[in-house]
């Protein structure tokens, strides 16, 4: 009797920002890689969707295989807005061309790639915040609910709070440090630029006032410090949460972790560790626990 082809795994990080895969051999060799655009749900799933195949078929093309040979592929796929509400639904009965597929969060395959499948937890601060743990085998969130109801302590955060402060110094009613000047001046100095700045802004675009808040802060601005001083106290209580409920270990993750980590309580600092492996890894971990592999 002839044995089947090898299994092979696929492990997708789709965001809100881009969509990176990954193609590996049952002993773990990388094979091929591959890049798209954005894979969030939050586009729809079917455009999520293209955006899967099109890093999917990169990864494969880059080791040398066409897409007909998906059917001796075990693929696991992270993607941005899996909690919207009928979207893991709605891509589970999505026909698809592989051996088998699972599909968990972005964050949840960052969680598992960060401590190697081990139970633990991560804190993301970026342009969002929110924490996330595997515990027992059990998914555990805590905040994360979306700009501006929640996400504190992230970039977005900073920024309206800096936006907030830089206002009442306009009007006089707090004294103006040099971080409240400087975002002043990005509305040059007219509170009717700002009004019409929110009408449009996005999360996103409240985040980029974050590189500039922590220089202030970091330089001893008082208006800084007191905003990162903030936003710190919020993400250590995302860390405490998640320990409290069982994570042994927490990894610090996102654009602002190692801007905020000095920030953070000595409890709190104790218990993060450096990630094992990127999102990618875990989502390839998620392929081989579906495979029973």
């Amino acid at each position: 009797m002839t044995a089947g082809p090898e299994p092979l795994f696929l492990g997708v990080d789709g965001g809100g920002t881009g969509c990176r895969a990954r193609l590996e051999d049952r002993d773990g060799n990388v094979l091929g890689a591959g890049m798209s655009g954005p894979a969030t749900t939050r586009l729809g799933v079917d455009k999520a969707m293209e955006s899967v195949e099109t890093a999917c078929r990169a990864a494969l093309s880059e080791a040398g295989l066409s897409f007909a040979t998906a059917g001796r592929v075990h693929c696991g796929i992270g993607l941005a807005g899996m909690g919207r509400k009928g979207a893991r639904e709605a891509l589970e009965v999505r026909p698809h061309p592989y051996a088998s597929i699972a599909f968990a969060t972005d964050g949840l395959v960052a969680c598992i790639g960060a401590h190697s499948g081990e139970d633990g937890g991560i804190v993301i601060v970026g342009t969002g915040s929110f924490g996330l743990a595997r515990v027992g085998g059990e998914e555990i969130r805590v905040g994360g609910y979306g700009f501006p109801i929640s996400d504190e302590g992230s970039g977005a955060d900073l920024g309206l709070a800096a936006i907030r402060l830089a206002l009442r110094a306009y009007d006089g009613r707090i004294a103006r440090s040099a971080l409240l000047g400087d975002v002043l001046a990005r509305f040059h100095d007219d509170p009717t630029e700002a009004i019409a700045w929110m009408d449009r802004a996005s999360a996103t675009d409240y985040a980029t006032f974050a590189p500039l808040v922590m220089r202030h802060a970091d330089n001893g601005d008082p208006c800084g410090r007191r905003i990162v001083q903030s936003a710190a106290e919020q993400i250590d209580g995302l860390v405490r949460a998640l320990v409290e409920r069982g994570a042994p270990r927490i990894a610090l993750i996102g654009g602002l972790s190692s801007a905020i980590e000095p920030w953070l309580a000595p409890d709190v600092r104790r218990r993060l560790k450096p990630i094992d492996g990127d999102a990618v890894s875990g989502a390839i971990r998620l392929a081989r626990e579906a495979a029973g592999v």
